[in-house]
């Protein structure tokens, strides 16, 4: 197939637009002003490099995702955990070739993680994590926002510290800031409640106080009074190539920020034509959204929830919404992006409290539920929410990640076991305590239900039945449910387990291993303790294995000199 016909199969792949996915475009591009500006406000970033976040990587993320009516764009966790990078490797964050050279690195990041089919990674970042990463981002955005909403600006390092410095120095805030805010506020508020009006209640409540200021002639600061806003295309950036390895270590974080929202999106938003999303694909459309935004003015970006919500509410059936928004947008920046300037900053200040606020009572039922059923999940929300509004965010990403994987070692601990089986009336297997010696003359069965054969290899030792003084015993270890190869710790301690039984005239034989298992077996040693029909694999029958094992203990046990035949459980029953 020639180029021009492959390039005519992918237009073709996207569909027709329907009339609702450009009006759903429009409403989410407009939306896209206030909140991208807000973001890159509370990120310590240019403004319009919020805008220009919504345009080319809004469209190429959209042309690309997965999950089709996902919006990749600047959302408030990308915004500030970009800040604590740039802040951290020394990097003026209002440089754009700065922050090309992040956005540059977070797509490098995404793409390899698609490439490499990373998409797993994030089943292991807990809800609990994700709940208290979420809620100290929540309170991050509303401290971000205190000096706009407020006229005051807190001198804190960390979030908690930011709301108390406001709250002391309450006397230095400025009224009419103050007005301005809550008047936003109280307009968002009227229009969220009416029902028809709700999606566009953001949009309604920045028009309604920006003219009231501007015809008022109330002197607040505004958006022209940070960075000015030209009536044009996002400009083409040279990235910082420089910093690049600088921005390493951070541009993983802050792609794992992203990753971990987007992930939400799938599950909250599926394809309205019943296709199946796929995170390894919504990661390589992120990462080709970062890469070609990183050229063009962009913010860091990622799949926004707010935004893919302000697009399902107002209609959106395809992926097309995404392009439209993106499209629309660059047309409001080219024909009034000026206008944007007369915004005042208390206006947006106030939007953002009432996001912040909305994120936060969002999380309350999930808060709730990790606290009354799951104590340790519990303290891992605890020390992530700690981390999130005490350290630099890209720090705190990757603490919530290193928790996750403590919690889920943990709980694996937790419920690996070692029991043993008896023969059932109906011809089956029941479980049964753990002996505390082997039985002579006799087959043993052990069964070891868990993911791994590592860290638990210590709590096996200790319920494994004894062997010293038994003669002829016989253990069969049934392995069915151990889906991974197993570990050096576990191979040494299988053949300690086999040793010991060996030396009071015993055998071990293993069973219902995966081929791959059995050649690592092989590979450390175990047939030569074991013998040849020592390692029994996997059958397609359930525990088939198991009584091949079985039989075999009992052949070997009849075959000893001057002993009585060896009966087996299920003999003995």
């Amino acid at each position: 197939m020639s180029a021009p016909s492959k390039a005519t199969a992918a237009i073709r792949g996207l569909g027709k637009p329907k009339p609702r996915d450009v009006i759903s475009g429009l409403v989410t591009g407009l939306f896209s002003i206030p909140e991208g500006m807000a973001y890159a406000s509370i990120g310590g970033f240019n403004p319009v490099a919020g805008l220009y976040a919504g345009v080319v990587p809004g469209i190429i993320g959209s042309l690309f995702a997965r999950t089709v009516l996902m919006v990749t764009t600047l959302t408030s966790a990308i915004a500030l955990s970009s800040r604590s990078v740039l802040k951290e490797a020394g990097l003026d964050p209002a440089d754009p070739a700065n922050v090309a050279a992040l956005a540059l690195v977070v797509g490098v990041v995404m793409l390899l993680f698609g490439l490499l089919r990373f998409g797993s990674i994030m089943n292991f970042v807990s809800n609990a994590v994700m709940t208290g990463f979420s809620t100290g981002i929540a309170l991050q955005i509303i401290a971000g926002v205190l000096g706009d909403a407020t006229g005051y600006k807190p001198d804190s390092g960390n979030t908690i510290g930011k709301f108390i410095d406001s709250l002391t120095h309450i006397g230095l805030w400025h009224g009419t800031a103050v007005a301005v805010a809550a008047g936003t506020v109280a307009v968002w508020v009227v229009f969220h409640f009416i029902k028809p009006l709700e999606s566009f209640a953001t949009l309604i409540a920045l028009v309604v106080v920006t003219a009231v200021v501007a015809l008022a002639h109330i002197d607040v600061e505004t958006v022209g009074d940070i960075a000015s806003i030209t009536n044009s295309l996002p400009p083409v950036t040279v990235p910082n190539f420089a910093a690049m390895p600088e921005l390493i270590v951070g541009g993983v974080a802050v792609a794992l920020v992203a990753l971990a929202q987007a992930a939400g999106i799938s599950a909250a938003v599926p394809n309205p034509d019943g296709s199946r999303t796929n995170m390894n694909g919504d990661f390589l459309a992120q990462g080709a959204a970062n890469f070609t935004g990183s050229f063009f003015g962009a913010l860091p970006t990622g799949g926004s929830l707010s935004r893919t919500g302000v697009a399902t509410s107002a209609g959106a059936q395809t992926r097309w919404a995404g392009i439209f928004a993106g499209i629309w947008l660059a047309l409001l920046v080219l024909v009034a992006g000026s206008a944007a300037e007369i915004i005042p900053m208390p206006v947006i200040g106030g939007l953002i409290l009432v996001i912040g606020a909305e994120l936060v009572v969002g999380r309350l039922p999930d808060i709730k539920l990790v606290l009354r059923v799951a104590p340790l999940s519990a303290l891992a929300m605890l020390v992530t929410f700690a981390a999130t509004t005490q350290l630099p965010l890209h720090t705190a990403i990757l603490i919530g990640v290193i928790t996750s994987l403590v919690l889920y070692c943990a709980k694996a601990a937790q419920a690996a076991q070692l029991m043993a089986l008896v023969p059932s009336g109906d011809g089956g297997w029941q479980s049964a305590p753990v002996p505390q010696r082997c039985a002579s003359d006799d087959v043993t069965v052990l069964h070891y239900a868990g993911v791994g054969l590592f860290a638990e290899v210590a709590r096996i030792d200790e319920k494994w039945p004894r062997a010293d003084g038994t003669h002829n015993a016989v253990v069969v270890l049934s392995l069915r449910a151990l889906p991974d190869v197993p570990s050096s710790v576990a191979i040494k301690a299988l053949r300690r387990w086999a040793g010991e039984l060996a030396a009071n005239n015993g055998r071990l034989i293993i069973a219902g291993v995966n081929p791959g298992s059995a050649e690592v077996l092989r590979r450390g040693g175990l047939d030569d303790i074991l013998g040849d029909d020592g390692i029994v694999l996997a059958t397609d029958r359930i525990f088939g294995a198991l009584d091949e094992a079985v039989a075999a203990g009992r052949a070997w046990i009849a075959a000893q000199p001057g002993e009585p035949g060896g009966l087996t459980h299920r003999d003995s029953n």
